[in-house]
Parts: C-alpha cells; sequence; structure tokens
C-alpha cells in the first residue's frame, strides 16, 4: 500500500514535492491544496486532484501525510500548528531564531491531536543541521563553519524585489574563498559576517529609476546586505530571464578539532551540497521526512519531532536488512 501525500501549497516547493514522489515508488499523491483557484493550477500528476485549502479537512482520512510547502515568515507559523489538528505533517521551516517557538506551538497541537509532525526539514535546517549535530558529537573541542553558496538566496532576492524602481532581480550569496580556505587549512579563524560571504545582485530597473538610489538602497538594507560587501549590477530584463532564470545553491558545513590526550592531533569534517535546484532538492528530503512520519505515528510517536529526533533508517524504502546487507 502506498503512502498517500498531500500537499498543501504549489510554488516552486511543491512543484518540487511532486516531482519527488514520482521517484518514490512507494508513494502516491493524492492532493494539492491550494489558494488560488484550483481551475488556474495544472498538475504533473494526473491521477490527484487540486482543492482550494478550505477543503482539506475534508481530506483527513485520505490522507497519510501532508507536505506544507510555504514560506517561513507567514506561513508555517500558522499553518503547521492548524494542520496539525488533522494530519501527520511535515515542514520546511528556515527561520532558525524562531525553530523553538515554533516547535513549541507544532508540539502542543499535534500531541493533543494524536498526530506526528515534522518541522524545519531541508538542507539548512535539515541536513546541514544534522552535520553539525555529528561533527560536534564526535569532535567535542572544535569549531563550527557553515558557508552559504555559491547560489540564489530566494528571501534576499525577494528583499531586492521590494526596493522601489527595481521591476526584478536576482541576489546571490557567495562564500570568500580566502576564509573557507583558512578553514580548510585548520588556521581555525574568527569570522565576522563580512569575512565569510560577499551578495551579488542582478537588478532590473524600472523605466526612469534612479540608479545610484537603488544601488545605495540595495546596499545599507539592515539585516539583508548593509553587513556584507555587496556588489549590484544592472541588466536587462532580458539578460536576467536568460543568465539568472535558475536556482542553484549549496554550501559547506565544517568543523575543525582536536583529540589526543595533550590534543596534538587535528581533524577536518567537511560536507558539502552543490545543488542546481534549491528547493527540488529540499523538497527531495521533505519526503523522505514524510515517510519517517508515516513510520513514526503507526509506532504512536506523536507530537512534534526535528531531523535530531529521527533514526536513518526511517528515511530509507528499504528495509533494515537490505541497508545492514548494502549500505553499512
Amino acid at each position: 500500500m502506498s503512502i498517500r501525500i498531500g500537499i498543501l501549497g504549489y510554488g516552486n516547493l511543491g512543484r518540487g514535492v511532486e516531482c519527488a514522489i514520482r521517484q518514490n515508488l512507494d508513494m502516491e499523491l493524492v492532493a494539492v491544496f491550494t489558494r488560488r483557484d484550483p481551475k488556474e493550477v495544472k498538475l504533473l500528476t494526473d491521477t490527484a486532484e487540486v482543492l482550494n485549502v478550505s477543503e482539506a479537512e475534508q481530506w483527513k482520512d485520505r490522507i497519510d501525510v501532508l507536505i506544507l510547502c510555504g514560506g517561513s515568515a507567514t506561513d508555517l507559523p500558522v499553518q503547521t500548528p492548524k494542520y496539525a489538528q488533522w494530519f501527520h505533517v511535515v515542514d520546511s521551516f528556515d527561520t532558525h531564531a524562531r525553530i523553538p517557538e515554533h516547535y513549541a506551538a507544532v508540539n502542543e497541537a499535534a500531541k493533543k491531536a494524536g498526530k506526528t509532525a515534522i518541522i524545519s526539514v531541508g538542507w539548512d535546517p535539515g541536513m546541514f543541521s544534522l552535520n553539525r549535530m555529528y561533527a560536534n558529537a564526535i569532535l567535542p573541542e572544535g569549531k563550527d563553519y557553515t558557508f552559504w553558496g555559491k547560489g540564489v538566496s530566494q528571501g534576499h532576492s525577494d528583499a531586492i524585489r521590494r526596493v522601489e524602481g527595481v521591476k526584478d532581480g536576482k541576489q546571490y550569496t557567495i562564500p570568500v574563498e580566502t576564509a573557507l580556505e583558512a578553514v580548510r587549512n585548520g588556521e581555525n579563524p574568527e569570522l565576522t559576517t563580512r569575512q565569510k560571504h560577499t551578495r551579488e545582485c542582478y537588478v532590473v530597473l524600472e523605466e526612469g529609476a534612479d540608479a545610484e538610489k537603488v544601488e545605495q538602497e540595495i546596499k545599507s538594507m539592515p539585516n539583508y546586505f548593509a553587513d556584507y560587501d555587496t556588489t549590484v549590477h544592472f541588466i536587462s530584463e532580458e539578460e536576467l530571464k536568460r543568465e539568472h532564470s535558475g536556482i542553484p545553491h549549496g554550501g559547506f558545513v565544517l568543523r575543525s578539532g582536536v583529540t589526543g590526550w595533550e590534543r596534538e592531533h587535528r581533524h577536518l569534517i567537511e560536507y558539502r551540497l552543490k545543488l542546481d535546484s534549491n528547493p527540488e532538492f529540499t523538497s527531495s528530503v521533505i519526503v523522505a521526512y514524510a515517510r519517517a512520519a508515516y513510520r513514526l505515528a503507526a509506532e504512536g510517536q506523536f507530537g512534534c519531532k526535528t531531523v535530531f529526533d529521527i533514526a536513518p533508517a526511517y528515511l530509507s524504502a528499504r528495509s533494515g536488512e537490505e541497508l545492514r546487507a548494502s549500505m553499512l
């Protein structure tokens, strides 16, 4: 019997989830819930239904796991606790500083309803989180470093587009190579925000907009660009579509540590991701954790979980016997 999956939200992440389900033979997409007019949403999966979000509760007995594909700023803080009343759920909440409060809200709702919820699933938080935790457990004396990019930051790109005079834009986060190499060389540098990453913006101006004013507003934007060395390129709309239509991303998690009675031996753990499509990779991680949610629920393990709480075997479609024979 297939695990019946529902998707809430059909943007880049929702479409990625649909593609990932196709590669997991123990799953099937049964429904997509959208705030748009369902008649305007065309799925790739012929057998799945498109419905308005107002109809979701009616499907609580026909969906095994509901994957929430909304944004972290305003959607998921409301949606995940709400839908955990009726479904086992997985989300990709990625506002790191607010994860504890999000966890508390979702845990309360899921426990009350007897549901399993897994939050903050993706690559950071998610796969990078696991690597940071494993590395800290193995090398308790050491330093952590996380570098993001080169890749498109969707949140920073959105911030650019909100500047008056900007018609469209994309922003790339780029690790500073000298900082990355210093970490790899075991120098354990103390790095400021500015020393770790640069930001590169490609901007299409509205007709008649003041380029100098737009550039200054972008570079001085608090919480986004003010703390970084930022370069702004003004390009045509055609060039933006031609050269910057993708959503690549990736990054590195490193931990430099020591072992030995006199701490005489140095070690470096490095994990790297290089992604053609940020949302499609994130979706693939989410779908694996949807399988885990289904299995945990079958065992009666209700409440909210994170990637730290779930054994790797729960993610795989293979049996324990197969995993021990082929991957251990």
